[in-house]
């Protein structure tokens, strides 16, 4: 059966799924945005984790402990900077969500909530990052090994009015 994609304006920090993906950069060691409020909320052991990874290539994910977060882990996924489009940009999102999704199957991950990746400080356009996450969760949530609930946890109600309008078939997706 097909994951149930669900779209919510909350603090991402704050949510009971088993994991929460963090919009990281590439040094994986804490940042502004997302990044930052997710570090801070999981404590130091999180930094100590994130340390030993190496850090993490732009369209890539790796995985943590959540530590004093609600979710029992945090996929950290570094999305691209914005230049246009011109770069690459669509299909290095459309992989930071694929290789989250990877991960969570592999953990056995039932339920995990993703922020607008890219869409902060590195000036992804929402209006175009949305229709990627959902048309890239919906291929693969029917793979049977996929977690059974992901939800596009949103900062702002016009960010939410996008992806709500995409999950209601409203406007394409992808």
């Amino acid at each position: 059966m097909p994951a149930v994609l669900r779209a919510i304006q909350a603090d991402i920090t704050t949510l009971p799924v088993e994991a929460i993906v963090n919009a990281a950069n590439t040094s994986l060691l804490g940042g502004g945005g997302v990044d930052g409020a997710i570090h801070r909320a999981a404590g130091p052991r999180l930094l100590e984790e994130c340390r030993r990874l190496g850090g993490c290539e732009t369209g890539d994910a790796k995985l943590t402990g959540g530590y004093r977060l609600p979710a029992k882990y945090v996929i950290h996924t570094v999305g691209p900077v914005w230049c246009g489009g011109k770069n690459g940009e669509t299909s290095l999102l459309a992989s930071c969500y694929r290789r989250s999704l990877e991960l969570a199957a592999l953990h056995a991950i039932r339920s995990i909530a993703f922020p607008g990746i890219s869409t902060g400080v590195y000036g992804f356009p929402a209006e175009l990052a949305a229709p990627i996450a959902v048309s890239t969760a919906r291929d693969l949530s029917s793979r049977q090994s996929m977690p059974d609930e992901i939800i596009f946890c949103c900062f702002s109600s016009s960010q939410l009015e996008i992806y709500r309008k995409l999950l209601n078939g409203d406007i394409s997706a992808g």
